[in-house]
């Protein structure tokens, strides 16, 4: 009898295990707004990390975040680096890996608190119409195995999905009035 629940303890342990292998173990966010003002001066907006402080809205649920930055701001191998109490907020980095100027700006984001990953996030500007212009804003994640279970009771991409749009619209608000 002992035997017979020990198997049946195995097999419910093993049964996650299992099921991780048949989930996936990366995902993708885009978000876009219309802005009403030209591709030039939106990218030269949206290129400068230190902007994000004003839209992003990870940056924006601690007042007491702490921020330092090195290199120059707006070109490739700058890095802005944050650290909060906050577990939502956490401690990471983020570097401009790639510009191809008024049409992509390629990030990684390094976090290190509360979990360690690393992953890429871009930026596209495209002109639509004559002086709008379409900013898109992307993020690939993914979870390893067997933490991809977590798919299963999280949408990743619903709730990174609602910041990267939260944060376009701040984006637009703000370039809106200049």
């Amino acid at each position: 009898m002992l035997k017979k629940i020990s198997i049946g303890i195995l097999v419910l342990l093993a049964i996650p295990f299992v099921a991780a292998l048949f989930i996936k173990t990366s995902y993708e966010v885009e978000r876009s707004v219309i802005i009403d003002k030209p591709v030039e001066q939106v990218f030269s907006y949206v290129k400068m990390l230190k902007n994000q402080n004003h839209y992003a809205t990870w940056g924006m649920k601690d007042p007491n975040i702490k921020r330092t930055y090195s290199g120059v701001d707006g070109t490739v191998g700058f890095i802005s680096k944050w650290s909060s109490e906050d577990p939502e907020v956490g401690v990471g980095e983020q570097e401009i890996k790639a510009i191809k100027p008024n049409k992509r700006i390629d990030f990684e984001l390094r976090f290190l608190k509360p979990f360690e990953a690393t992953e890429p996030a871009y930026m596209l500007t495209s002109s639509h119409g004559e002086n709008a212009t379409k900013v898109s804003w992307g993020f690939k994640g993914h979870l390893d195995y067997p933490m991809n279970l977590m798919f299963l009771f999280i949408d990743f991409e619903a709730q990174i999905g609602n910041d990267l749009q939260n944060g376009l619209d701040n984006l637009k608000n703000i370039l809106d009035k200049q």
